[in-house]
């Protein structure tokens, strides 16, 4: 059974950090079939004002908005359900958070509500390249139920294109939907329609 149909009106949380990657951000919110729950670090408001131009466009689609200190926040309890949680994108910095079971912010506070219920949590790490310390705590809270999904668009979409025609946008529109897929929304496409 699929997390949408387990999930009868939860909401999909987006907790945005201060990394590099925040168009794949504005299109998850785009393209999910949950309403986003969103949350974004002082650093990912930082962040998205050089890459795309603000927050702003991101929050006006997302059907709640939460600021990253507010503990109180629905959020922040496991007993309220949820379709899961994405961390799009993810610095190396929120990572070792998390994996250190630390919930002093609402991102992280979220991430540990959705291991712990034992509910889908897809990490978009945006770092390159790792250290030992980055695939350490990668291992650790994968092991406990999250899953690692860096930010690496599905390339073999556009098998036979000619690279100079595929754009950015295609690309990260192509990883937003495999991310999407994990949570248990079915992508347009996979490898068998282009295969």
């Amino acid at each position: 059974m699929s997390n949408m149909a387990a999930s009868p009106g939860a909401h999909l949380i987006l907790g945005v950090t201060g990394a590099s990657g925040m168009h794949a951000s504005r299109l998850l919110v785009e393209k999910s079939s949950w309403p986003i729950d969103l949350v974004t670090s002082r650093w990912g408001r930082e962040v998205a004002g050089t890459e795309i131009g603000g927050i702003d466009a991101i929050e006006a689609k997302a059907a709640r908005v939460f600021a990253p200190d507010d503990l109180y926040a629905p959020l922040s309890s496991g007993s309220v359900p949820s379709a899961g949680m994405v961390v799009l994108p993810c610095s190396a910095h929120t990572l070792a958070q998390m994996a250190a079971g630390l919930g002093d912010s609402l991102i992280t506070r979220a991430a540990h509500c959705q291991m712990k219920e034992r509910r889908p949590l897809i990490v978009c790490l945006r770092e390159a390249p790792l250290t030992l310390i980055d695939l350490e705590n990668a291992r650790r809270i994968a092991a406990a139920g999250a899953v690692i999904m860096p930010m690496c668009p599905p390339f073999f979409m556009f098998a036979g294109s000619d690279p100079q025609s595929v754009s950015m946008d295609a690309l990260l529109e192509a990883f937003v939907d495999r991310v999407l897929a994990l949570v248990g929304q079915q992508a347009a496409r996979t490898w068998e329609d282009v295969r």
